[in-house]
């Protein structure tokens, strides 16, 4: 955690001198992106700055306790106390602000729900999860936008990409990312039989252009005529996007929009964050193989979470946690959940760490 609070920082500080950068300062659009990305990162570096700054005067206060000047020693025996309480509550605090990984702080974040097994009962569950999740946002104040949508002549979706923005996107959504799996009796059941069905949750950090740069050379662009459900709504013109990015093989396509303009800057913005969370996902194979890094959480073939109608039941399998207020969460209350799911790896990480003494 130190080596990545470090990076952090140093991360915050780069971004600081980027900010003087005539360049940048030229650029209004570099220049957004450096700013966005330097005010996510400056609660959490001015937070671990003070903490590098109570561990050194905490050093200093005893090495003054070990002196041979007795007035000296007995002034820092009584500041040592209060001093160690300091650095305990900096630390505690920087542990809650790091719960969710290196991608805490990330303030926008690309979501992507799939309809699985249970055919058209799977793809209305999917649409009740998008649901959820907007009317969450709206209790929040966070942006939600439809990128892209797949709907189903009943009303559900197939899939549909969304992005977030606001503070502490990542940190919570990032919790959704696996399988979500439905006990319910559809509306077409005319025996009362439950059914279960399932749906799939991604959630990826979206990086700053400044942290990714996806060039034109890089990508393979096809332009095609948009086509809506069962060849209705056809477009005259070739507005569709499909971008390939060689490197890596990750095809996104975008046609949600009648602009082609529109819909390339759509298709970007969730190529950069696969590519990113690719990218980032075999890095921390590289640095941390040896245990199950978090990201882990969003294998998409793990199943994180139970919804049981019947028993207005939400169990979220990770913590064993089961919930009697179903309907209050599909309403948009699924802080009840991230809660507890932040209260474990919380205590997780505390265990972790052990005391900064030791």
């Amino acid at each position: 955690m130190r080596e990545m609070l470090e990076e952090k920082l140093a991360r915050f500080e780069e971004l600081e001198g980027m900010m003087m950068d005539p360049e940048v300062l030229g650029n209004s659009s570099k220049l957004a992106a450096v700013a966005r990305e330097h005010g996510s990162l400056a609660k959490l570096a001015g937070l671990y700055r003070s903490f590098k700054t109570a561990i050194q005067e905490l050093a200093e206060l005893k090495e003054m306790a070990a002196s041979d000047d007795a007035e000296e020693r007995e002034l820092a025996e009584m500041e040592i106390p209060p001093a160690t309480e300091r650095r305990e509550e900096i630390w505690a605090e920087l542990l809650d602000m790091t719960i969710g990984g290196e991608d805490a702080t990330r303030t926008r974040c690309v979501m992507e729900i799939r309809a699985g097994t249970g055919g058209d009962e799977a793809a209305l569950f999917a649409r009740d999860l998008y649901e959820m999740y907007k009317r969450h946002s709206e209790i929040k104040g966070w942006k939600v936008e439809i990128m892209e949508a797949s709907p189903t002549e009943l009303g559900g979706f197939k899939e549909i990409t969304l992005t977030f923005e606001g503070e502490g996107v990542f940190r919570e959504l990032g919790y959704e990312s696996g399988g979500h799996r439905v006990q319910r009796v559809p509306d077409t059941e005319t025996k009362g039989r439950v059914h279960t069905s399932a749906a799939t949750v991604a959630v990826l950090p979206e990086p700053e252009d400044v942290e990714i740069d996806i060039k034109p050379d890089d990508y393979r662009k096809d332009i095609f005529h948009a086509s809506g459900p069962g060849g209705q709504h056809v477009n005259k013109t070739a507005s569709a996007v499909r971008l390939t990015h060689y490197e890596t093989g990750i095809v996104v396509s975008m046609q949600d929009e009648k602009s082609q303009h529109k819909n390339l800057a759509k298709a970007l913005r969730i190529l950069q964050a696969r590519v990113y969370e690719l990218f980032r996902q075999q890095e921390h194979e590289k640095r941390a193989s040896e245990r199950q890094s978090l990201i882990g959480s969003g294998d998409r073939s793990q199943r994180i979470r139970t919804y049981n109608f019947p028993e207005n039941r939400l169990t979220d399998h990770r913590i064993n946690a089961t919930l009697y207020k179903l309907d209050q969460i599909l309403a948009g209350n699924l802080q009840l959940v991230t809660d507890l799911l932040i209260d474990h790896d919380r205590n997780q990480l505390r265990e972790s760490m052990g005391s900064l003494d030791d």
